[in-house]
């Protein structure tokens, strides 16, 4: 009976209304997920390939160990701030008639839906 209740709560977005409110839960929960996990795994190879690379004690071999070390840090951070950049990018474009799409990108992003 409880499961047949979750499905029947349903969210608006904007001008689309019935959403189930479930799937606006799965997006932010993938999302936030990604977020998080996205980084440190690259930070965690990042540091593998750099230890990898110290223990060859070759120069040549430090040096790429170094920038795919680097290369992954940034990666990592681009996919955290991601979906920051885009939520502001879509806040500042969007005029006042398209505030909906702001009121979307909150609903299944952040779940914050009305």
């Amino acid at each position: 009976m409880e499961g047949l209740l979750i499905l029947s709560r349903k969210v608006s977005c904007g001008n689309v209304t019935n959403i189930p409110q479930k799937i606006p839960e799965i997006t932010s929960d993938i999302v936030n997920i990604l977020m998080i996990a996205v980084p440190i795994i690259l930070v965690i190879m990042g540091g593998f390939d750099l230890v990898n690379s110290i223990m060859s004690q070759k120069e040549d071999e430090i040096k790429k160990g170094r920038q795919k070390f680097v290369k992954r840090l940034i990666a990592g951070s681009v996919v955290f701030f991601v979906v920051v950049v885009v939520k502001l990018i879509v806040s500042v474009v969007a005029d006042s008639s398209s505030a909906n799409i702001v009121e979307c990108i909150d609903c299944f992003i952040s779940n914050k839906c009305k």
